[in-house]
């Protein structure tokens, strides 16, 4: 088993990402780990990302706030305990679009599969 408590968890600083404080929790430099990597990000009021897309699949949690998802459909905001997928290749952009914090938990793969 290989714990991460949260107090100790690494930030990491993804490109694009503005007024949010990330951290990895397992996976990558934060551990072990076979199939995937799991972030936390902390996005303050007004803080948000670039639209981007990336051939990787994501899967967005939300611990708390309310969180603007932006893809090219429309917006969608997700709270407390809601989660979404962005699948490879959709472009997203996230948004806190409110007056207090969001926290979500993001899950993503490694790599990529590749075609057999």
């Amino acid at each position: 088993m290989h714990v991460t408590r949260f107090d100790e968890a690494q930030p990491y600083f993804p490109p694009a990402h503005f007024d949010m404080r990330c951290l990895r929790l397992q996976g990558r430099e934060a551990g072990p780990s076979d199939q995937l990597w799991l972030g936390m990000s902390q996005i303050l009021p007004g803080g948000r990302t670039d639209a981007d897309a990336s051939p990787i699949e994501k899967i967005y949690f939300v611990v708390e706030g309310h969180l603007t998802i932006e893809t090219p459909e429309g917006e969608t905001v997700l709270k407390p305990l809601d989660s979404c997928r962005i699948a490879p290749g959709e472009s997203r952009a996230l948004m806190n679009k409110t007056n207090k914090p969001v926290m979500v938990l993001l899950a993503m793969p490694l790599e990529p599969k590749r075609a057999a």
